[in-house]
């Protein structure tokens, strides 16, 4: 990995935004491409991150910080993601079901999807299953993220992938679950595609449902 790369790289990870910034800026001006910018740097740099959390190392705040820290050097590259045509990872619609109030492991997850080069469009909390399904309607989603807290608030995700199937959407979508109540055995029992204990396990389910 080259100087600026290697900079964006570790000070993603030393949740430093404005040494982030000033690396991505200097590696535009420097005539590095975006798209190197965004996959050598940024989702290599989630990618530890994720890594150090899985590992212990890193705890939610860490992980926080350092997505929030990756987005700030993502808006300085958007504009020439976009001059340049790149293609996104998919499309997700996330949100957390009705009910529940709950959203610092949604916001988690939309941030590192975003670092993944997905593009997110955030629900935020309490969102119905009708939300859920025009959101796909006008967005022409490939994933629904649905996260839950709480226990009472979880049906409210099969009535969501009921919704889908009720709207002709179902087999348009892969529908990813999460949160703290939920298990591999709970989301394939509610016809969920995909599961996700955290958030740095959820970006790969979420390339991986799209690959599939």
């Amino acid at each position: 990995m080259q100087g600026r790369l290697k900079g964006i790289y570790d000070s993603i990870i030393d949740g430093d935004q404005a040494e982030t910034t000033k690396n991505v800026q200097q590696a535009l001006d420097e005539g590095l491409s975006p798209v190197e910018i965004l996959n050598e740097g940024m989702v290599k740099a989630m990618a530890e991150v994720g890594r150090l959390f899985e590992e212990g190392e890193y705890f939610v705040p860490e992980m926080l910080i350092a997505a929030r820290v990756m987005q700030a050097g993502l808006a300085l590259i958007k504009p020439q993601l976009v001059k340049a045509h790149v293609r996104s990872s998919g499309t997700v619609v996330a949100g957390t079901v009705k009910g529940d109030l709950h959203d610092i492991g949604k916001n988690l997850v939309c941030m590192m999807l975003e670092g993944a080069a997905f593009e997110v469009v955030d629900l935020g909390a309490d969102v119905s299953p009708d939300m859920f399904v025009e959101a796909v309607k006008s967005n022409g989603a490939n994933i629904v993220a649905m996260s839950a807290l709480l226990t009472t608030t979880m049906p409210n995700m099969r009535v969501t992938i009921e919704a889908l199937k009720a709207a002709g959407l179902r087999d348009k979508v892969k529908v990813l679950v999460g949160g703290a109540p939920l298990s591999e055995d709970y989301a394939k029992k509610i016809g969920a595609d995909g599961y996700s204990a955290d958030a740095s396990k959820a970006v790969a389910v979420a390339k991986a449902l799209v690959a599939a």
